[in-house]
């Protein structure tokens, strides 16, 4: 059966003059980056991320928000890419998708080589100062920290903090613009290991179907479109994307 969904979705990809995907953490879990919300083992069971990766931490107690954050970007930074990110940037490579939407900020879809991504809730690659704009690359992060273990501008002293999208923050407007572009003129949009509750992300899959475009859902666990999906895959994402590329 597996592998008929997969040979099925293969003919969609064929047939698309437009696809896309959209993925969320649990494509990355293969590559040993726990997602956030699996009942035991996700990361907001064992912190609360109104406490931790909120806007409201970062100014009331950038001393915890840090401390919760510069492991994680050690550790993320090390990281490799699963078969999963490798299948997506084969897709692209061959013409059949656009690029990748992905709420994930691990920058393991370029690593594996995808060269069309829209970063939704930004990356690990840079952090900048709310007061002055300057820029750190990822690489000169660790120069900044003070004593107290957080990050400060070299140039103004203000508060540095990670370019990444934390709860109470807008989406950078351009990626969701670009977001939304794609989504819209997809004719299949490919959703991996996404649970498709998180907005306005969780919306763009709509877009596709107003739009009179098909839905593929690739990911353990339900989601809210999954009566919708034209194909449905809940395996492992990484066994499920090779499957697809088989049949290609």
């Amino acid at each position: 059966m597996a592998g008929q969904v997969a040979e099925q979705l293969a003919g969609l990809l064929q047939q698309a003059g437009s696809a896309v995907a959209l993925t969320g953490a649990g494509i990355s879990v293969p590559s040993g980056i726990p997602d956030f919300r699996s009942p035991g083992t996700g990361l907001w069971e064992k912190v609360d991320p109104m406490e931790v990766a909120s806007i409201d931490s970062f100014r009331r107690d950038p001393v915890r928000f840090w401390s919760f954050y510069r492991p994680r970007f050690h550790a993320l930074a090390e990281v490799e890419p699963n078969p999963a990110h490798a299948a997506l940037a084969e897709l692209e490579r061959r013409g059949l998708i656009e690029g990748v939407i992905t709420q994930n900020i691990d920058l393991l879809h370029t690593k594996a080589g995808s060269r069309e991504v829209v970063e939704v809730h930004g990356s690990i690659a840079s952090a900048s100062c709310v007061e002055c704009g300057a820029g750190y690359p990822h690489a000169e992060l660790e120069s900044i920290f003070d004593s107290r273990g957080v990050a400060v501008c070299t140039a103004c002293e203000g508060p540095v903090k990670p370019d990444v999208v934390l709860f109470g923050e807008m989406l950078p407007p351009a990626a969701l613009a670009r977001a939304v572009e794609l989504a819209e003129r997809a004719e299949l949009m490919l959703c991996v290991g996404s649970s498709l509750e998180v907005h306005p992300v969780a919306g763009l899959p709509r877009l596709t179907l107003e739009r009179g475009g098909s839905l593929a859902v690739i990911t353990q666990g339900s989601t809210p479109y999954d009566s919708a999906a034209a194909v449905r895959m809940n395996g492992d994402v990484a066994a499920d994307l090779e499957a697809v590329l088989s049949f290609l």
